[in-house]
Parts: structure tokens; C-alpha cells; sequence
């Protein structure tokens, strides 16, 4: 896979003021929401301490909840597959798929699948999969992938998709009412749920007592491909696991709140079993869960519940655009779970990033991302998938900062040149800096030599 530059690609998107300015604003807004409903819970701290210890429990004792799960799922009626990893998942859900000729299939929101890239591998088969969420579909329209775990197309216009739909739905171009809208999305969606063949949906929670799965949505489009059709598939990580039925309301109370400020989701479905005359599946899937589980300093990055409270607070992430990681996962969890699944390709990652921990701050579950992203970056540099430019300027920087008398010298040339480089050049695109801020006026001396002079006034 060539190297994603998120840098590069953020920049486009910063350059269409518009899309940039409407992103950071909607995404911002549900930041503010989400501290507003925290601060009216006064135990919302203790929350996030035993949302976060629960999953280390979990996790810590994630094959016995995984066999406990499997056992009651299948006393329920499911049938329970394993897969190791993408090829294995999308290859189960095609061989379920041809034993009961299936050619259309409704999907809600799933992360997971497009993980594994299913909806590419099933249309190569011959069938075709309708994203239900109207987020998922706008951006399967646009030939796109997400741009946001939970609002997938937020960095769109309402223009912007008046036009796609007009193009596909043959509704009225001119016409971007949110109400309106939907209602085209709507209709369209209703032709394909009475033809599918089969139902699929991600998972929010897994529960190992009950061997039941849990999905939250705001749209209801989840229930629907869940019920409707005469066979339904369910994907989930290992991750997803929580021990018991009462943890179910923690999370819940957790999640609308962290993603969008809200209290509750619209639709909290639990699915215990097939209803009458239904086939249910769900597929178990690890594809390099395990290996992040058994690695000491990096396995809580597995407690993260997918809320996107970290995209939506993050500087980077809410200018640069879901698209300009050119992954499944963006932002702030995008830039420590990337690499782990292709390093050289997502090696540029880590380095979007403030470092003002925000992300931190803000998680449900306690996952550690600024530590993370160091963790990255020193795995990155040990590997060598850093680019040239960032370790000729650390070794520069070394060998600078070793010497108080190179660092004293470097300053003095830094400072000559401000004040007398031609502006011209200062504010060139040499000058990356310049592109998007101004320089400061030159001072008259460094801050060492201001420091030294005081010095040596007050000593005499």
C-alpha cells in the first residue's frame, strides 16, 4: 500500500472553506453538547472509570466471555461462526449467502464490514448490498468511504447531497430541505427492503450472559434489515464483549451522550434469537484483535466503544476531514489503530496530531490515545517508515539541542534571518509555515541573549 499523506489530503479539504468551516462547526457543536449533558450527571466521572474497568476486565478474561457468549447464542437459536480475519469473514458471509441464493441485502451501519472490505468482495460475487444508514448510503452513492464513525457523511453540504441524490433518485437538485431529503432516501430504501434476500448490521455490544447483541441507532434502519428480511448476519469484534445483561445501561448512557450530546439513541434494539420462520447468523471476528490484545502497552485501544467523542474534539481532525486518512478508522483512534493494520501505509498518521489531549479528555472508556500516538511514533522511527525530511530535521534538532553553544549559534542565525531575509523568500512556499500563518516581527535580541544581559546587570 503507497504511504497516505493525511498532511496532503487535509489540505485540500482546508482549501473548500465552505466544507471545512460547516465540518468543524457541526462537529464542534455536538462537542459542546456532549459537556453539556455530562456536567448535568454528577457521577459521570465514576461512569467512565467502570465503563473503562469493565472493559479491562473483560479483555483480561476475553476467552471465557467469548465461549460463554457462543454457548448462550447458540441456545438462543443463532448460529455462531468464527473468522480470524477479513478473508475469513467475507468468505463465511458469501458461503451463507449462496446456500440461500441471495442477490440483495439491506446493511446498517457497520464498521467492522468495511474493515474487512465486504460490500467490494460481495458485489465481485454478484451481490448487491444497500447501505441502509442514509450517511452509509450517501457515501456508497459517492463512491467514497466514511468520513466519520457515526456521521459518515458529515463532511458533505446539503447541496451537495440534493445533487447526488437528484443523480441516482431523480429527485429535484435545487431542492436541499433536510426533510425533503430523507424522504428521497426513504422511498428509495423501502423498493430495496421488500426485495432483500437477506438483513446485515454491526454490533455496538455483545453480551456473554444472555448470548444477545445490542444495536444502537438513530434511524431505526438496523431493526429493519434485522427483521424484514428471511435471513439476517450480524458481525461483531471480540472486543465487543461485556460480561453481563446490567452492564447494558452504563454503555448505553455512555455512548449517545459521548458521540452526539444526545441521552439516548433513537433505536437501543436487543436481539436474543431468530424471530419465527428467521435464520440468524453472527460471525465472531478477530483479524489482528488478538494480536493487539497480547501487546503489552497498546491492548487497551480495544476498549474504545466507537462513540467518536475523540474525532469530534479534535483540532486535526475536525479541519483536515474523515477522508484525508484515507482509512477506515479517522482521527484520533483512526491514527493509533491504522497502524496496526498496515504500518508503512498509515506510518504518516500518528503525526496528525496537536498533542493537546483533548481525545483523552473526552473518551468514555479511558483509552490512553496521546500515549498511543507516541508509542507510534517511536515504533515508526525504531522501523525506519518515518519520511527522510522528519529524520534529517530530528537529527539536526540532536545534534542542536546537545550543545549549548550550536543551540546559542542556531538561534542568532534564526534571528538574523527573520529580520533580514528578503520577505519575499519568508513568505514563499519554501516557507511551509507561511502558507497558512503569519511570521512575527523579528525581536532585537534572542531570549538568551535578553536573559544573559539581566544577569549581568543585577550581579553588578
Amino acid at each position: 500500500m503507497k504511504q497516505v499523506n493525511q498532511q496532503k489530503n487535509g489540505a485540500k479539504f482546508l482549501a473548500d472553506t465552505a466544507h471545512w468551516n460547516s465540518h468543524d462547526k457541526c462537529l464542534w457543536a455536538a462537542r459542546m453538547r456532549r459537556d453539556a449533558v455530562a456536567k448535568n450527571i454528577p457521577e459521570w466521572e465514576e461512569m467512565r472509570k467502570l465503563a473503562s474497568e469493565i472493559k479491562r476486565h473483560t479483555l483480561s478474561n476475553l476467552d471465557v466471555y467469548l465461549e460463554q457468549f457462543e454457548k448462550n447464542a447458540i441456545r438462543n437459536g443463532i448460529k455462531v461462526h468464527w473468522a480470524k480475519d477479513a478473508d475469513e469473514h467475507n468468505q463465511i458471509v458469501y458461503e451463507i449467502f449462496k446456500s440461500h441464493n441471495v442477490k440483495i441485502v439491506t446493511k446498517g451501519k457497520s464498521m467492522l464490514m468495511d474493515e474487512c472490505g465486504m460490500r467490494e468482495f460481495m458485489a465481485d460475487k454478484g451481490i448487491e448490498i444497500f447501505e441502509a444508514d442514509l450517511g452509509e448510503r450517501i457515501q456508497q452513492l459517492s463512491n467514497e468511504r466514511a468520513s466519520h464513525i457515526v456521521m459518515p457523511s458529515i463532511h458533505k453540504l446539503r447541496g451537495d447531497v440534493a445533487k447526488l441524490f437528484s443523480q441516482y433518485m431523480h429527485s429535484d437538485p435545487n431542492n436541499d430541505d433536510p426533510h425533503y431529503l430523507n424522504s428521497v432516501m426513504r422511498k428509495d430504501m423501502r423498493q430495496n427492503y421488500i426485495k432483500a434476500d437477506a438483513g446485515m448490521s454491526g454490533v455496538n455490544f455483545a453480551v456473554a450472559e444472555s448470548g444477545g447483541i445490542v444495536v444502537c441507532t438513530n434511524e431505526g434502519n438496523a431493526d429493519i434489515s434485522a427483521t424484514v428480511p428471511p435471513l439476517y448476519i450480524a458481525s461483531v469484534g471480540i472486543e465487543k464483549l461485556i460480561p453481563r445483561v446490567s452492564d447494558i445501561p452504563l454503555y448505553v448512557r455512555l455512548l449517545s451522550r459521548s458521540a452526539l450530546g444526545f441521552h439516548i439513541t433513537q433505536y437501543t434494539s436487543h436481539y436474543h434469537g431468530p424471530r419465527e420462520g428467521q435464520e440468524m447468523h453472527v460471525i465472531i471476528v478477530d483479524n489482528g484483535r488478538s494480536d493487539r490484545l497480547a501487546t503489552k502497552d497498546y491492548w487497551e485501544v480495544l476498549k474504545c466503544i466507537r462513540c467518536s467523542a475523540c474525532l469530534n474534539t479534535c483540532p486535526v481532525y475536525r479541519r483536515a476531514g474523515g477522508l484525508s486518512y484515507e482509512a477506515t478508522y479517522m482521527g484520533p483512534i483512526g491514527i493509533v489503530l491504522q497502524p496496526s493494520y498496515d504500518l508503512h501505509g498509515y506510518a504518516q498518521l500518528p503525526y496528525a496530531c496537536t498533542h493537546c489531549g483533548s481525545c483523552a479528555n473526552v473518551c468514555p472508556v479511558h483509552v490512553p490515545i496521546p500515549a498511543l500516538v507516541f508509542r507510534w511514533r517511536n515504533i515508526i522511527v525504531d522501523k525506519k517508515e518515518d519520511l527522510l525530511s522528519h529524520r534529517l530535521e530530528m537529527n539536526v534538532s540532536k545534534q542542536l539541542l546537545e550543545s549549548e553553544y550550536r543551540l546559542s549559534w542556531a538561534e542568532k542565525v534564526a534571528l538574523s534571518a527573520l529580520k533580514y531575509m528578503p520577505k519575499s523568500i519568508i513568505d514563499s512556499k519554501l516557507n511551509p509555515w507561511a502558507i497558512k500563518h503569519a511570521n512575527p516581527e523579528a525581536p532585537d535580541e534572542t531570549f538568551r541573549e535578553y536573559y544573559n544581559k539581566e544577569q549581568k546587570s543585577k550581579n553588578k
